[in-house]
């Protein structure tokens, strides 16, 4: 059996950059302490296995240039919060340290964490110490490893499979958790944290050696140059897809029986939605049925998955390195005998499943948890918790969480719920938001609820043009559409992002703008609203004031051609690309042309 230290000869320059880190530590252990306003090539790396992006406002950028200035430098800080799940103390923790260190404002992710923005590098210590002392963590929220386990967030009491479904998700965090200690001692210089005790069924899987699944050293999962990509893993219950398994390098989807008793899970592999423009080699794919796992085993299961990925997976290229491509590549037959090989037995046939529901915002809104005190589901546009002058979003989050000491859960969908929240604190919390401008569900048109957006400028790296800054008028454009062609019945999910890498999931929407020029957008038609099929391209480049007309076309073919309740996304697929391009022939030369 191969082994990390020895399956690749030829590495990249960040495989090197891993492999001369000790375990996560240099060079950045020494320029943390450094006075100046950024990081080297090389601690850039490795600070991303610390939660934390170095970034700049690209806003400035050729002004500063003009000016003989460096670039205006800051840190992005992601949080890992598995499932979603935010104490209230924490909550208040990040809001205020957004406003002492960050640029005001707090985003919630579409992998249900939270982002700090503009924190600069002289604060950023004080900042990550803040958020461990009152048991928050930033570790693995970035870099080659496993990151945030997702899990659908609703805390129903009376439904089990969701609370199985939390509850493995923590479990499963913390089993695939880097264990090197760098992380305290650069942070907090060694300092004791207060950290929640591993569960038992968690401490026991670790010490599962089975057949090359552990190494030798600090990181007997990971090894010295842990994963060859970033590493994505979430889990679903049956029927219910709001984490979008499918596009998970592993997927879990929870099984009960009737009397809601955990069966197991169906568990997938080699999801994944990052591509590059251009290279036909790179390319979002679903992930495949690999097995079935008890209780008992599933944990043994996952760790061989991920040994699997750590030996094989492509270390010399970084675009072809993601789990995805070992299994197109390998198919899932043979991935699936190497896993057994692992693992070191057979695996079990995947379980029938019931279909997956259609994505929605049902968890919006007033919702009883079924023991008797209820949610509330707060839409939070792209995920940006801000106060503006007509919404004071972040004020009313904080006044709610003060007076209340109330957790939340970060969706999948960049919304927060409140839980846990009695029936006699309905009508104050009511009032918070109200007093605060923040819109209730039903003042917000369901196509900007069911919208997501990246970052992507001023401060992303990868972005090509706008996202987060872009689709709140284009989706209201959109959604006024719809009204002129009596289609209110038939909204459907749009997603944007600033660039082909997908971090807004957009090859799983119904209507996918990726951006592929300054202001113009490749645009995808055809996901299925359940999650479970690619999006296809509908044209290559579109400037983002004809998107608009163009879709106007389409949905008046739709309006006229839709079975009864057929979805847009379901519609496109059935009629098909070519057909749809057809009907957009006779539009003007702009709306259609590279």
């Amino acid at each position: 059996m191969s082994s990390v230290a020895s399956s690749e000869v030829k590495r990249s320059k960040v495989e090197q950059i891993k492999a001369d880190s000790h375990f996560l530590r240099d060079p950045l252990l020494e320029e943390v302490g450094q006075d100046t306003t950024h990081f080297s090539e090389a601690a850039v790396q490795v600070l991303k296995f610390h939660g934390t992006y170095q970034q700049d406002d690209r806003d400035l950028r050729q002004q500063r240039r003009q000016e003989g200035q460096e670039r205006a430098y800051s840190m992005m800080l992601r949080t890992r919060i598995p499932g979603g799940h935010v104490a209230p103390q924490l909550y208040l923790t990040l809001d205020r340290l957004a406003d002492e260190y960050g640029n005001g404002t707090l985003r919630a992710t579409t992998r249900q964490t939270f982002q700090l923005h503009g924190i600069l590098k002289k604060d950023l210590k004080v900042t990550l110490a803040t958020i461990l002392k009152q048991m928050g963590s930033t570790l693995a929220a970035c870099g080659d490893v496993n990151r945030n386990v997702m899990a659908p967030v609703a805390p129903y009491k009376n439904r089990p499979a969701f609370r199985y479904a939390q509850e493995y998700a923590r479990k499963l965090a913390d089993l695939l958790a880097p264990k090197t200690s760098a992380y305290y001692e650069i942070w907090v210089d060694g300092e004791p944290i207060p950290i929640p005790p591993m569960d038992e069924e968690v401490k026991a899987a670790e010490a599962f050696v089975g057949h090359g699944v552990r190494l030798e050293g600090p990181e007997p999962l990971y090894g010295p140059v842990y994963l060859p990509r970033k590493f994505k893993s979430a889990i679903a219950v049956a029927g219910e897809n709001s984490v979008d398994v499918y596009s998970q390098d592993l997927g879990l989807i929870v099984l009960t029986d009737r009397k809601g008793q955990l069966k197991g899970f169906n568990i997938v592999v080699g999801g994944g939605m990052g591509r590059t423009h251009g290279k036909e080699e790179t390319e979002p794919l679903l992930a495949q049925k690999l097995c079935f796992a008890p209780p008992e085993s599933v944990y043994k299961v996952c760790q061989a998955i991920l040994a699997v990925q750590r030996d094989h997976g492509n270390r010399w290229d970084r675009k072809q390195a993601r789990l995805k491509y070992l299994v197109r590549d390998w198919g899932i037959r043979k991935f699936r005998r190497v896993v057994e090989r692992y693992l070191g037995e057979k695996l079990q046939r995947s379980r029938p499943l019931p279909k997956f529901a259609p994505n929605s915002d049902d968890y919006l809104g007033w919702h009883e948890q079924g023991d008797g005190r209820w949610f509330l589901g707060i839409s939070i546009e792209n995920g940006r918790i801000q106060d503006t002058a007509g919404q004071q979003l972040k004020t009313a989050l904080r006044r709610i969480t003060e007076t209340f000491a109330l957790p939340l859960r970060v969706t999948p969908t960049q919304d927060v719920l409140i839980v846990d929240i009695e029936k006699q604190q309905r009508d104050a919390i009511n009032q918070i938001l109200k007093s605060c401008g923040v819109p209730c569900k039903e003042e917000i048109p369901q196509i900007v609820r069911l919208s997501m957006a990246c970052p992507a400028l001023p401060t992303c790296g990868l972005a090509i043009t706008e996202s987060e800054r872009a689709l709140p008028t284009l989706i209201r454009r959109l959604d006024q559409l719809l009204q002129e062609l009596g289609l209110q019945d038939a909204p459907f999910l749009v997603r944007m992002t600033g660039c082909p890498n997908g971090c807004a999931r957009p090859y799983l929407a119904e209507l996918g703008l990726v951006g592929s020029a300054p202001d113009h957008y490749q645009v995808w038609l055809g996901a299925s609203p359940r999650g479970d099929r690619l999006a296809q391209v509908f044209q290559e480049r579109v400037h983002i004031d004809a998107i608009v007309p163009l879709m106007r076309s389409v949905l008046q073919v739709y309006k006229q051609e839709r079975y009864p309740q057929e979805a847009f996304g379901d519609y496109c697929h059935r009629v098909g690309i070519p057909y749809l391009q057809a009907q957009v022939q006779a539009l003007p030369q702009e709306v259609t042309k590279v």
